[in-house]
């Protein structure tokens, strides 16, 4: 079975995420834009659910999926990572989100190029 992911990377000055179309659905969720020059910090995380911080408000929460948006006082996350897997934690300023959380299977190197375009 193929399994589609999320995606975040860099496209110009802007850092994307894009969402596959039942991830938008669930998560109540569309895709994210936001300029590089945003960026504050950028790290790759060993198991993104454990990163997660919050009151999830809306989205899904599932044993094996958290997708949507989750608040905490001075946190707003874009949230979608699955159970058991490394993602990549971005925290942006003067953005909608605070901190973006993608999980990745490769969430060194995408944590990476987003450190080397935001020049942290």
């Amino acid at each position: 079975m193929l399994m589609v992911m999320p995606t975040i990377a860099i496209d110009g000055a802007e850092l994307v995420v894009t969402l596959e179309r039942n991830e938008k659905r669930w998560g109540l969720l569309s895709n994210l834009r936001v300029p590089v020059s945003s960026v504050s910090a950028v790290e790759a995380v060993a198991d993104g659910r454990k990163a997660v911080r919050g009151i999830r408000a809306p989205g899904l929460g599932g044993s094996h999926r958290l997708i949507g948006t989750w608040r905490a006082t001075g946190n707003k996350q874009y949230v979608c990572v699955r159970r058991n897997q490394p993602a990549v934690k971005v925290v942006v300023e003067s953005q909608g989100y605070r901190t973006i959380l993608i999980g990745s299977d490769d969430a060194e190197r995408a944590a990476d190029e987003i450190r080397a375009a935001a020049d942290l």
